[in-house]
């Protein structure tokens, strides 16, 4: 039987999310150091996030008539526990300092535990999308929409990786000529996949309809639209933000803001920049990211990448309309549409 749960009640349903990833993972151990890698596991989940992702997907599947709330409510887990432990990695990759006000979990226990700790999450999250394909006679058609929701969520897992990989490797060949259109093709994969365009999908698919170009469309803008506008509030010290204040600069990230620096600065000033955020994170003080940040505002740079991210989300909203003009629930669609406006404008 599914969950008697009110869809529009976003808090009622990131507590539901949240009581199912933690679920899913270990809750101790006998074994003294086997219950502290249970506890480990349980970190990053434990700390207060959006949850937006799982409440895009859940409130999809409600808007596109899905009558197995459940199922919605465990692939909203799956791909919450997937963003956990992502982050997990994310934060070694890039040498954090910060995740959601704390330390990053390699800063408290060092790289190979916090690795190891990311596997097992990482495993925790198929183990929970594969209970989707045992038979269920209270819900005889989830069987047949499993192996695509499956299918799907595996492409995304493989878009976010290949990202990554861009996004890793033009700061390791020291690469300051990334264009805008790279950047914003990197961010599609990394970001706005598994932000907002699978979410929507694996919605529908539950709800047993082939996903639209105009979802698709939708969802890959606003998604771009996120993340656009995280960069910008990675600067801006924004409170309830969660990450490291200026991390971006310390991590020498490739971003919308950078491109449209390198571009507008006279050379001498972009000389500087590159000078600045060149080599190892180990190499830059508060100093360097501080002047960068000086000239990202001097030149219009936070406000242009503003307005990129404003353009973005007026057109996937656009679209999102297109796309649920005939929604089976038309209030579900419309708090879906209300929890996506919010994209390019959000605060924290």
């Amino acid at each position: 039987m599914s969950p008697v749960i009110d869809v529009l009640d976003s808090a009622a349903v990131t507590a539901a999310i949240r009581e199912r990833v933690l679920a899913a993972l270990p809750a101790g151990d006998p074994h003294p150091e086997l219950d502290r890698f249970a506890a480990l596991q349980r970190d990053y989940p434990s700390r207060q996030g959006k949850t937006l992702r799982g409440r895009v997907l859940v409130l999809s599947a409600a808007a596109h008539g899905a009558g197995d709330l459940d199922a919605a409510l465990t692939v909203a887990a799956a791909l919450e526990l997937f963003q956990a432990w992502v982050l997990v990695h994310d934060d070694i990759e890039d040498g954090s300092e910060e995740r959601r006000g704390a330390p990053a979990l390699h800063r408290v226990v060092g790289m190979p535990v916090a690795l190891n700790v990311g596997d097992a999450m990482h495993v925790r999250m198929w183990r929970l999308l594969h209970g989707l394909l045992a038979p269920d006679p209270a819900h005889p058609a989830r069987a047949a929409v499993a192996p695509r929701v499956l299918e799907e969520f595996g492409a995304m897992v493989t878009r976010t990786a290949e990202g990554q990989h861009l996004d890793l490797t033009w700061v390791a060949a020291g690469r300051f000529d990334v264009s805008e259109d790279e950047y914003l093709h990197m961010v599609t994969l990394k970001t706005a996949w598994y932000t907002v365009a699978s979410p929507l999908r694996l919605g529908a698919l539950l709800a047993g309809r082939e996903p639209t170009e105009a979802l698709t469309r939708a969802g890959l803008e606003l998604g771009a639209a996120f993340q656009v506008r995280d960069d910008v509030l990675n600067l801006e010290d924004a409170p309830g933000y969660g990450k490291e204040e200026l991390g971006d600069l310390f991590e020498g990230k490739r971003t919308l803001l950078l491109a449209h620096l390198l571009r507008t600065a006279p050379p001498d000033e972009a000389e500087e920049v590159v000078r600045r955020l060149a080599g190892p994170r180990e190499a830059r003080g508060r100093e360097d990211a501080e002047r960068v940040l000086a000239l990202m505002r001097r030149h219009g740079s936070l406000a242009y990448a503003q307005a990129a991210a404003r353009r973005l989300a007026g057109s996937g909203l656009a679209a999102l309309d297109q796309a649920l003009a005939d929604a089976p629930d038309a209030r579900a669609a419309a708090a879906l549409r209300r929890e996506l406006a919010a994209v390019a404008e959000r605060t924290r």
